[in-house]
């Protein structure tokens, strides 16, 4: 934060300032501190943005992303997410913003003019997906306990997890490469999927997780 503190200090004679970050990064499943980003914003006049494509449909209460987990609800000029990963859509996403800047976009964002219309099926499941989300937080409910439980028998058994324990990327720490690559082909042989990743081992977990 001091950091980005002093960015923003230096920025005051531009016309425009954005602070541009993840919601929730992918690889451990941190969470960005976005209540002491929006501080800074304020106090600086700046604009956020924040990627939730690792968060949108399972952080928070109702599932609405890092915003809410963070309790920065309003706060947040600019969203941007996708209808794949947690939401199932395979393809597409979103930007969530103010009248002006959604209309800015799709005058002059070249890989929205230059980009074919989603398939009619993928539309409709994702409309679906966000109405499953709004009459109920069942599904996001489903994958805290399942979260939960996995870090808790997961740090019982010695291991080391990394990451928010909200997030449901869980990244299990074993400190040599060989060792983590052995352990993902023993789990792939189980038939469960995992990325290996340097010395750690990257673990969603999921609604149908046992």
């Amino acid at each position: 934060m001091k950091h980005l503190e002093e960015q923003l200090k230096d920025a005051q004679s531009s016309r425009h300032r954005l602070i541009a970050t993840d919601g929730s990064f992918s690889m451990d499943g941190d969470v960005a501190p976005l209540k002491e980003i929006c501080d800074l914003a304020d106090k600086y006049g700046a604009q956020v943005f924040i990627d939730e494509c690792h968060s949108t449909g399972f952080l928070g209460k109702t599932g609405r992303g890092a915003d809410e987990l963070c309790n920065v609800y309003g706060r947040i000029d600019i969203i941007n997410s996708t209808l794949g990963k947690a939401l199932g859509g395979a393809t597409g996403g979103y930007t969530a913003a103010s009248k002006g800047i959604v209309d800015l976009l799709r005058q002059r964002s070249r890989p929205y003019l230059f980009s074919n219309s989603l398939a009619p099926s993928v539309v409709g499941a994702s409309i679906k997906v966000f109405e499953l989300l709004m009459k109920s937080s069942e599904l996001v409910e489903k994958v805290k306990a399942n979260t939960s439980l996995f870090r808790e028998r997961m740090v019982d058994a010695g291991f080391t997890i990394t990451g928010d324990p909200h997030h449901p990327i869980k990244s299990v720490m074993l400190g040599e490469a060989r060792l983590a690559s052995e352990l993902a082909d023993a789990l792939l042989k189980k038939e469960k999927s995992t990325d290996c990743v340097a010395a750690r081992l990257r673990l969603p977990r999921h609604t149908g997780d046992r």
